[in-house]
């Protein structure tokens, strides 16, 4: 299990790092959050991908920090996935978002409880 919470933090970071970068700068995900409706909410949402993914890698050095960021992450993610079943997208296109939420929920969870050591 341990195996696989650090994979999850490993991926997250990546990912997240990698999104919230291109919500600030590629205007194919303008084109997204205007679908979405969500336009005004792109670039908080690229800021908080990045803090977040910022905060998974400080965790390493603060492990106390690691249920925040996850459970900030997993946050997002919920609102992601909302986001996606409002405008009714399919289960393959909203599985990105489901993944995310439920392992930084997982990572969130499992750092808050005092069981997660890396």
């Amino acid at each position: 299990m341990l195996f696989l919470l650090e994979a999850c933090r490993v991926l997250s970071i990546a990912i997240f790092l990698g999104y919230g970068g291109m919500c600030l700068h590629r205007t194919a995900m303008a084109a997204e959050f205007e679908r979405f409706g969500a336009a005004r909410f792109r670039v908080l949402t690229g800021w908080l991908e990045i803090l977040g993914a910022l905060g998974l890698l400080v965790s390493y050095r603060v492990p106390q920090l690691l249920p925040f960021a996850a459970g900030g992450l997993c946050l997002l993610m919920l609102f992601a996935l909302l986001a996606r079943v409002r405008v009714r997208d399919s289960l393959w296109q909203s599985s990105p978002a489901l993944f995310l939420m439920v392992g930084n929920g997982l990572l969130a969870f499992r750092a808050a409880g005092g069981h997660f050591q890396s």
